[in-house]
């Protein structure tokens, strides 16, 4: 695959609810950089898993992969806990990794010229997708406030689910995540660990954007 030469490249690994999406966020929307949710994509994949059951296949995902419109991984009805169970089991699978894989390396290294470069948070982003990357961080937080985080996102949402029920969620997700046998979460040598436990938003995006342009500069 061809590469954009002279891009900023960002990657961003991460447990569920760390804060990595709204970093990335920040950071894409500063630097001019494309971003890509990629764990949307599994839970999109997920989601197709549980409403096409019958008709799933590899040929039937990549067929939905390659006409993908990134606007779609916006869709709130992606964040329900089925789905995110469902994108976990997706995960395990090597051949829809593949999949999935070009797609990323397409957004990664080469975007479209309107950004000045890329910046895809996930679980295997620093270890598989982008291990060249210019900046590498692994962003988490205590599991209690992950939880929190994510039950507070799911009330704005008017969704039903308790507290409890979203901790044990994201147990389950950090130990499906860390623990599957082809690209599991963790951190590499070469990522800066930010915990953004005790940090504001604000604070996080400082200090990132902080090493970001010592290196620009």
């Amino acid at each position: 695959m061809k590469k954009r030469k002279n891009i900023i490249t960002v990657a961003i690994d991460s447990p569920a609810a760390a804060g990595a999406g709204t970093q990335a966020r920040y950071i894409a929307k500063h630097y001019n950089l494309l971003y890509l949710d990629t764990g949307k994509i599994y839970r999109l994949i997920g989601k197709l898993r549980i409403k096409y059951f019958e008709k799933f296949s590899y040929k039937f995902i990549k067929k939905k992969i390659d006409k993908i419109n990134i606007n779609i991984l916006d869709d709130s009805a992606l964040l329900s806990n089925d789905i995110a169970i469902s994108a976990s089991i997706v995960a395990k699978d090597n051949k829809i990794r593949k999949i999935v894989k070009n797609f990323q390396y397409k957004c990664a290294y080469n975007p479209p010229k309107r950004f000045s470069g890329s910046v895809l948070d996930g679980r295997d982003i620093t270890s598989v997708i982008m291990k060249d990357a210019m900046f590498k961080f692994y962003i988490t937080a205590n599991i209690k406030i992950r939880a929190k985080r994510r039950f507070l996102e799911f009330k704005k949402l008017k969704k039903k689910i308790t507290y409890n029920e979203v901790l044990k969620s994201l147990k389950n997700r950090d130990y499906l995540d860390k623990s599957r046998k082809y690209s599991p979460l963790k951190k590499t040598k070469d990522s800066i660990l930010i915990n953004t436990s005790k940090l504001s938003k604000k604070a996080c995006f400082m200090k990132i954007k902080s090493i970001i342009d010592k290196k620009l500069i």
